[in-house]
């Protein structure tokens, strides 16, 4: 399912909706003061039967600015309101998943709320998060998340009937590949095929299932403390779970002594990159 085509000012407001709270409020004050002054600016002189043109368009500005003045900050205040609405459902739904009841929590969410989940998984990390609104039900990349100088694309599959793909894999790759992502993710509420997993393998790809997603959810409120998530910006995140990384050193093997990064959730995560 696509998303509904929209007019100008619900197109305003999702876009104040995505920042936080403050930007809608204060691009309402700036946007009143600036529009009032117009509105009351006198015009000097006498107009020129040569300036009739001129004169209108100014009339027009000013009509436009009286309106304005009050419809244009009224939106951005609704941007903000919806802003805090959705901020708070974030949590709500982030809390629900680490409380459990995954069946009834994951698997009955809409859509768009479990983007919204998803969202709230990485922003919980570290991560900054920019909510594409591309994406829709169906496809394309639905979250940009940053760490650092990197970027990574996010796919969200809310499929309750069916397992995702490879097609879906491949997809992100090439997204990711034309827009220079250093990794992705591809989430559902549900389960991946052995293609798509075979895929995914030895790519800078993570496939995170439905009750995966609860497990790290709720492995995070209730063993890992929030300040082992904020590591220094040019620490890497875990290709498995997504979690921070930190530096140790290999004990034995031909590699003993050399560090490596190792994921903060070892033992539960085993994820690696070199260092």
């Amino acid at each position: 399912m696509a998303r509904k085509n929209q007019g100008l000012f619900d197109d305003l407001i999702e876009i104040i909706s995505k920042f936080p709270w403050w930007v809608g409020v204060v691009l309402a004050i700036v946007t009143y003061s600036i529009l009032h002054s117009l509105t009351n600016s006198e015009i000097s002189g006498t107009p020129n039967i040569k300036d009739i043109g001129s004169v209108i368009s100014t009339q027009m500005f000013r009509s436009f600015a009286t309106i304005g003045q009050y419809l244009l900050p009224a939106v951005f205040l609704i941007g903000s309101l919806v802003s805090v609405f959705e901020r708070q459902k974030r949590n709500v739904l982030h809390d629900q998943v680490a409380a459990g009841g995954v069946q009834s929590t994951l698997e009955k969410m809409p859509w768009r709320g479990f983007e919204m989940l998803v969202g709230e998984f990485f922003r919980r990390r570290g991560f900054s998060v920019t909510e594409t609104g591309s994406g829709g039900a169906d496809g394309g990349v639905d979250l940009v998340v940053s760490r650092g100088a990197d970027r990574y694309f996010v796919q969200c599959k809310q499929w309750k009937a069916r397992q995702v793909g490879v097609e879906i894999v491949r997809e992100l790759y090439g997204v990711m590949a034309a827009g220079g992502a250093a990794g992705g993710y591809v989430i559902t509420s549900g389960v991946f095929t052995d293609e798509a997993q075979r895929f995914a393998e030895g790519r800078e790809i993570s496939l995170i299932t439905g009750d995966q997603l609860a497990d790290l959810i709720r492995m995070a409120r209730t063993t890992v403390p929030k300040k082992d998530f904020v590591t220094a910006d040019n620490s890497p995140f875990c290709p498995k779970c997504g979690s921070p990384m930190v530096m140790r050193a290999a004990r034995q093997g031909p590699r003993s002594g050399s560090s490596f990064w190792g994921c903060s959730k070892f033992p539960n995560c085993r994820g690696t990159r070199p260092a």
